[in-house]
């Protein structure tokens, strides 16, 4: 059979076997798909040899490029000795090394470290960790059981995940499995439910906040945020002192503080972790999707001595954590995890993305003259770009109206792999990507969201 049959072949199974994920199958049925078969360094390439720069960092797990050659080699090396051994009632030396390097990384504070296999599965333990904290340190907590979390909030598709969620297009079907929370409204400054502006505002979105926090606290075992940036919400970037803020109101109010870095962890705001653009540092940490530099399913929960401590006592007492997964610590993904936090110091990862960042904020300027761009958010390599109907109004567009799919299917024409969230055209490229090849991911999105939308300048 010849490579074009093979490749027709593959299109046919994709079609007949595989349901894709957030994905209405029936577009995916009646389009063509697009199947990748190899990469190298910021690019995808297609089983028809086509280029592709991944815009997106294979959904934001893509740190130092494809096929980096201390990461493969990380990963032929340990599978030479073992691919995977359990963590209940044993140990494996990936584990025990990532496990140390990733308590000297995180905020101050944190000294334990719970490995699981997915953002999700890292939220969900925290919340289980949150609540069982307080069932275990005394009579007078045993109402602690609630959780506060934001409006517009994504931690995860599993049941307590979602349950802490806050989109609706996400979340609302799901409504009837879900565990019941407080919900706050999230720091979305371009469309403010309190109609103020930042920074005359003087953070009315947490100052509501601890109105929350204070009438529940009695019950509240946490709460839980997406520091800096709500991802998967548009890329809402949280003004200036709104995180150290949560983080004072919470300890005001004697409530846990989760952080869920899953999707801003590892580099994606300019720092190693969000909490540290305001020194922040919580109580649990969510971490996944860049642990492993892209290469293989991991993810941690990180804890403080405090948290730990509620957990520790005989075993007739039955204070352990409960809970546990196949994969928890599987030493191949922690000996990549190794070899990609190994990078970000022998490379100087941090201090070489600070000036792709602010060329980014400069040519990012340029689109607020396109007349559907409504508004640019950025943190270091994230940004949503909020495209609108109408720009004086702020009117969106209908969902029906696929502005989001049908950029991103124009910026492909180009070359370039993005994925839209609704309207908002999000870019997160890998940390180590050149600068020309930044300035073409850059150029291709400005002219597909110009040809897409019609934008006169």
């Amino acid at each position: 059979m010849n490579t074009k049959k093979i490749n027709r072949k593959l299109e046919e199974f994709d079609k007949n076997y595989i349901w894709h994920p957030f994905t209405q199958m029936k577009d995916w049925i009646e389009d063509t798909p697009l199947i990748i078969e190899k990469g190298k360094g910021s690019y995808l390439i297609d089983i028809y040899g086509r280029k592709y720069l991944d815009g997106i960092s294979s959904l934001w797990v893509t740190v130092h490029g494809h096929r980096k050659k201390e990461i493969d080699a990380a990963v032929k090396k340990q599978i030479d000795k073992i691919a995977h051994s359990t963590l209940l009632g044993l140990s494996n030396v990936p584990a025990i090394l990532l496990a140390e390097k990733l308590i000297k990384l995180a905020p101050k504070g944190q000294t334990k470290v719970f490995y699981s296999d997915s953002g999700s599965t890292a939220v969900e333990i925290a919340l289980k960790m949150a609540f069982q904290y307080w069932q275990q340190k005394g009579a007078e907590y045993k109402n602690k059981i609630k959780f506060i979390s934001l409006y517009n909030a994504y931690h995860g598709d599993t049941i307590g995940s979602v349950s802490v969620g806050g989109i609706d297009l996400f979340h609302q079907i799901y409504k009837p499995l879900l565990f019941d929370t407080y919900k706050i409204e999230s720091p979305y400054c371009y469309r403010c439910s309190f109609n103020k502006t930042y920074p005359e505002c003087n953070l009315e979105c947490a100052n509501y906040a601890e109105e929350m926090i204070k009438k529940y606290a009695d019950t509240t075992a946490a709460l839980i945020v997406e520091p800096i940036v709500q991802g998967a919400a548009g890329m809402l970037v949280a003004p200036d002192g709104y995180l150290k803020k949560i983080r004072d109101i919470c300890t005001k109010y004697n409530i846990l503080m989760i952080t869920d870095e899953v999707a801003t962890g590892f580099g994606r705001t300019g720092k190693m972790f969000a909490c540290e653009h305001e020194g922040v540092s919580p109580d649990i940490m969510a971490v996944a999707k860049g642990i492993t530099g892209g290469y293989l399913p991991l993810a941690a929960t990180l804890t403080t001595k405090e948290v730990y401590n509620a957990f520790y006592g005989e075993y007739k007492d039955l204070k352990a954590f409960f809970h546990g997964h196949t994969y928890t610590g599987n030493p191949l993904a922690c000996a990549a995890a190794i070899a990609n936090i190994d990078l970000f110091k022998k490379e100087r990862t941090l201090q070489k993305l600070q000036p792709k960042i602010k060329y980014m904020t400069k040519r990012l300027k340029e689109f607020e003259i396109l007349n559907h761009v409504g508004d640019i958010r950025q943190k270091g390599f994230m940004v949503g770009i909020e495209l609108v109907k109408d720009k004086g109004t702020k009117e969106p567009y209908a969902l029906e109206e696929k502005i989001g799919i049908k950029v991103i299917k124009e910026a492909r024409k180009h070359g370039l792999i993005i994925r839209p969230l609704g309207n908002v055209i999000v870019l997160m490229p890998p940390l180590s990507i050149k600068m020309e090849e930044l300035k073409r991911l850059l150029d291709i999105v400005y002219v597909s969201i110009k040809t897409v939308t019609g934008s006169s300048i």
